[in-house]
């Protein structure tokens, strides 16, 4: 009889782990304030989405916009979500025109018509001292809100010199380029030169200070200054100093830092917007894992996610795209209206469990259909 009581227990627990989600692998979303948004419809969307098993909400309250960024972390809190402040670094409109970085085309993205793919890429230069000091002050007046847990950093970076093939048709017309060809029958993906950034006087001068390469000399010469691996360095190593000063300001407040980053980061990041996150020293990193975007299935979120958690020893939080309008998903032509299916999730889910993520982030919860938030509750059992 003690056996089969044992027994009995012992299947009971069993179940009742079955039927538990797993809290340890955590569930984030991101989500902006547009015009639609009250104090009362965050109250009922953050106690909704609480009650769905979301542990955080990453929240883009207008920039840095202070009232609407303590308004939105008070809400989150009460509802007993972690509040990330969702804020653009380096996309910034309105500011010194010698603050915007130029691309190889000599265009600068001060002036709208010569911003790269949309108007609102207007990114500033991460290597303009006055630029590092103005984001970093900034961002440290958010830190001071008492109920911001984390400052998050996105578009922290320079723009897509090498665009998500998925990507490549939407963009195609506005930009007139060819994306890649082949040679000696291997695929070459190209930079494309108006979305190579900076050349501005002073990038070029410190960066032959720095490596002896007179850039501009070699392109004259006919060099392909893709080809220049001191180059790239360089404006990694631009990124990652903004991130440094931002970083050294937030956690000087006692608050965290979190960052939205391409996936990889040596697969995609660095090589399409100059991102060598593995180097920098924040606590949360949120890759975008959009397979759509990269022509993938859901199995390669778990594949590049297993390419993330081993380049760093911070947690990642493997970020998935969802599909609003997931039944007509063969009519959409939009790329960003694609993103993972119901059906989808669970692959999802369980390939960044797998490769070791401490979590998920959802873009965008409110995208979440009902089949979405059920079929997340099984993969999370």
């Amino acid at each position: 009889m003690k056996k089969l009581f044992l027994a009995t227990l012992t299947l009971i627990m069993l179940m009742a782990c079955n039927n538990t989600a797993d809290k340890s692998f955590k569930i984030y979303g991101w989500y902006g304030w547009s015009q639609k948004v009250s104090t009362d419809s965050l109250a009922h969307l953050f106690a909704q989405w609480k009650q769905e098993g979301m542990d955080g909400i990453c929240m883009q309250a207008g920039g840095f916009n202070l009232e609407r960024i303590q308004t939105a972390a008070r809400i989150a809190h009460e509802q007993g979500l972690e509040y990330h402040a969702w804020i653009p670094t380096i996309l910034q409109q309105g500011k010194d025109s010698t603050w915007y970085t130029v691309n190889r085309l000599g265009q600068s993205a001060y002036v709208p018509e010569d911003r790269a793919y949309v108007t609102y890429y207007a990114t500033l230069d991460p290597h303009n001292p006055d630029v590092v000091d103005w984001l970093t002050s900034q961002y440290a007046a958010v830190a001071d809100i008492p109920e911001v847990d984390y400052i998050q950093l996105d578009y922290i970076r320079y723009a897509d010199v090498i665009l998500a093939e998925g990507l490549w048709q939407k963009y195609d017309s506005t930009i007139h380029h060819v994306w890649c060809d082949t040679i000696n029958g291997e695929r070459r993906i190209h930079e494309y030169p108006g979305a190579d950034y900076c050349y501005c006087d002073s990038c070029l001068a410190d960066f032959q200070q720095q490596s002896g390469i007179d850039l501009r000399q070699r392109m004259a010469a006919g060099d392909d200054p893709a080809t220049i691996s001191e180059w790239a360095q360089f404006r990694q190593d631009q990124v990652t100093n903004l991130v440094s000063s931002i970083t050294k300001a937030v956690h000087e407040k006692g608050k965290k830092v979190s960052a939205d980053v391409f996936p990889g980061p040596k697969s995609y990041a660095m090589k399409m917007v100059r991102q060598e996150w593995n180097t920098w020293d924040i606590d949360m990193f949120l890759p975008m894992n959009y397979n759509d975007f990269y022509l993938q299935p859901a199995s390669w979120v778990g594949t590049v996610t297993e390419e993330e958690v081993k380049s760093t020893s911070k947690p990642v939080m493997s970020g998935l795209f969802i599909c609003p309008d997931w039944q007509n998903k063969q009519q959409v032509k939009d790329p960003e209206g694609s993103g993972l299916l119901p059906s989808e999730i669970a692959e999802a889910v369980d390939g960044a469990r797998r490769a070791g993520a401490a979590g998920i982030c959802l873009f965008t919860p409110d995208r979440m259909a009902p089949e979405h938030w059920e079929a997340l509750r099984q993969a999370m059992k």
